[in-house]
């Protein structure tokens, strides 16, 4: 894989890719030719041959020799099996929409990556869907094949606002109970929501036998916190203001920001899901280059 695809997707570019459809087949097909194998080998072609045990499962299917080399549990799925759901649920509630300066906003960067992960999905013959979700409805596109539906994925995120709270932990549980078929259910959301129960809407997923995969979307400037002056907080959800000294607060600010960003590394870690912080100042091709690469890698 090379360093550097031919043309950076910088924040500011990326706010300038108005149409979807363009911007998805630009930000996938742009790095392809920098990568000595497809990305699309890994996103979903290993995990439609093989998933994780679960409780339950035929102990007939069980991969022994894949255990003696990982000492990890795999079933062995059939060609039926081979054409997986991929289900992204995208947070578009109001905090989505921060931006700091010279940035693109969250739910506009994570808006993106649906839209790149659907197009990289529908390429491989999988069948993409979209949940976009808060308090102020959630409106979506079940799973399905075919380029005509990849086509109302496009129109379909092209018209969604953020607005409204999170709702964040009761659409984790009412997918997993809904979702009957076995699928890979893709999470980008900045989290802020209470740990407790979005972990546990996690691993109900799992429980179900989804394969999960969370990027936690977050603005650098809620990583750094580069204020120093005395400010006016908003909470972009509840309207709620609080006025803060910056430079006193940033020492415990960061602290907990960190124990919080740890606590769902580490759970998502023994919950066998992928945890991925993804920053919205990054390069979005190299971001999503990387991922797939990686996770390509990680598969063979």
């Amino acid at each position: 894989m090379t360093d550097r695809p031919g043309r950076l997707l910088t924040p500011p570019a990326l706010a300038r890719l108005a149409n979807l459809q363009l911007a998805a087949r630009e930000i996938v097909e742009g790095f392809l030719s920098g990568l000595h194998k497809s990305p699309y080998h890994g996103f979903s072609i290993e995990f439609a041959e093989y998933r994780d045990y679960v409780q339950g499962d035929d102990l007939r299917y069980l991969d022994w020799k894949a255990y003696g080399k990982s000492d990890r549990l795999y079933i062995k799925k059939f060609h039926s099996e081979t054409n997986t759901a991929v289900r992204i649920l995208l947070d578009r509630s109001a905090s989505m929409s921060f931006a700091s300066r010279d940035q693109v906003s969250k739910f506009r960067w994570a808006l993106m990556l649906a839209a790149a992960l659907s197009f990289v999905a529908s390429r491989q013959q999988d069948a993409p869907g979209v949940l976009a979700f808060s308090s102020d409805g959630s409106p979506g596109l079940p799973p399905k094949g075919g380029q005509s539906h990849l086509m109302d994925i496009f129109r379909f995120l092209e018209g969604i606002e953020p607005a409204g709270e999170t709702t964040l932990a009761s659409t984790l549980h009412a997918v997993a109970e809904s979702a009957r078929r076995r699928s890979m259910v893709v999470l980008l959301s900045d989290l802020w929501d209470d740990p407790d129960q979005v972990l546990s809407g996690l691993r109900h997923l799992r429980f179900r036998g989804h394969e999960v995969i969370l990027f936690h979307v977050l603005d650098p400037a809620e990583l750094l916190f580069p204020y120093t002056e005395l400010l006016d907080f908003q909470d972009l959800e509840t309207s709620e203001r609080l006025q803060v000294h910056a430079f006193s607060w940033r020492r415990n600010y960061l602290k907990e920001l960190r124990e919080f960003a740890e606590r769902f590394r580490r759970a998502c870690s023994e919950a066998r899901i992928e945890y991925h912080l993804a920053r919205t100042d990054r390069p979005f091709d190299l971001y999503l280059a990387g991922y797939l690469h990686k996770r390509s890698k990680g598969r063979r």
